[in-house]
């Protein structure tokens, strides 16, 4: 009995049967990993190129300022400690009301303060 599972398969069928895998494990990772990814990626290009002067931003380091000006390689991001220049893709998220909320709105307001006793010095 053992010996009639040991017996190679015939071998017409079995080649076909695993191009159809192949091509299954191919079309599995394009949408389970490949378009997600491109995906994300396009939305993350569309928010930089949407950036405009004003808009309070936070940095990957975690720097939080406010976009000053906007080249075509970067943004000159004003801070506390004056202004400096970043790549467009340093910029990881947008720090306004209403995407924080009661956040954004403390901390305009600290920000708004030290501007006001900067500008009396």
């Amino acid at each position: 009995m053992l010996s009639i599972f040991l017996q190679a398969a015939p071998g017409g069928g079995s080649s076909s049967m695993m191009l159809i895998m192949m091509g299954v494990m191919f079309v599995g990772f394009y949408f389970l990993m490949i378009r997600p990814q491109q995906k994300k990626a396009k939305q993350e290009k569309n928010f930089q190129e949407a950036l405009k002067v004003g808009t309070r931003v936070v940095l990957t380091s975690g720097l939080h300022g406010r976009i000053a000006q906007v080249q075509d390689d970067g943004f000159v991001i004003e801070t506390l400690s004056g202004k400096l220049k970043f790549e467009k893709a340093a910029v990881s998220r947008e720090f306004t009301e209403a995407r924080f909320g009661d956040k954004a709105k403390a901390a305009d307001k600290t920000t708004e303060k030290k501007e006001i006793e900067t500008e009396k010095k």
